[in-house]
């Protein structure tokens, strides 16, 4: 964590449709080495995200065998985050490199689901189970001391997986944060 406890002064702000990147030093299991989604933020109400690089390796047909025969049987299933880790929220999202944006919906159900599917218009499904939460100031106070980076979306979501999508996109942040973010969790394994 940083000494100081103001924010660098180029720093982005959080908001809405930004990244939350996990500082290299954060050993909290519940984020260490996570990229946070976050889809809303408001001084007032808080903040709330999902964690888009912790993948379950299964699907929602197989986390839920009622669906298993269901046109959503094959959406890849991710630890959202700790809060309501049993709740499942479903969210959908394209890249439109043509105009540069990104489309997201989330918390969709399950019919939203299949018409985003059957328009057959590039969007991505996602399911997440469980959530992340900060009340108000809350995430703001971790900023303040250094535990997060604010990053601006990244095609990396998509196209890597795991603990890969944080060090590909916290590597791009500085020079000291890609040798922070390579460095082994052993010390001695140097």
């Amino acid at each position: 964590m940083r000494d100081d406890s103001q924010p660098e002064p180029d720093a982005m702000p959080p908001m809405a449709g930004s990244l939350l990147l996990a500082h290299p030093t954060m050993e909290d299991p519940n984020f260490r080495r996570s990229v946070v989604l976050l889809t809303a933020h408001s001084a007032d109400d808080g903040s709330l995200g999902v964690v888009v690089n912790r993948p379950l390796g299964k699907t929602l047909g197989e986390h839920d065998p009622g669906l298993s025969d269901s046109d959503l049987a094959h959406i890849p299933l991710y630890a959202g985050g700790p809060v309501s880790s049993s709740q499942m929220i479903l969210a959908a999202w394209k890249w439109a490199p043509e105009d540069g944006t990104f489309k997201l919906y989330f918390g969709i159900d399950g019919d939203k689901a299949r018409k985003l599917m059957q328009e057959q218009n590039g969007y991505q499904l996602f399911g997440f189970l469980g959530h992340s939460g900060w009340t108000e100031g809350q995430l703001d106070a971790e900023l303040d001391q250094g535990a997060w980076l604010v990053s601006p979306l990244s095609q990396e979501m998509d196209d890597l997986e795991g603990e890969d999508v944080w060090r590909a996109i916290i590597s791009r942040e500085s020079p000291e944060m890609r040798l922070l973010a390579d460095e082994p969790d052993d010390p001695s394994m140097n």
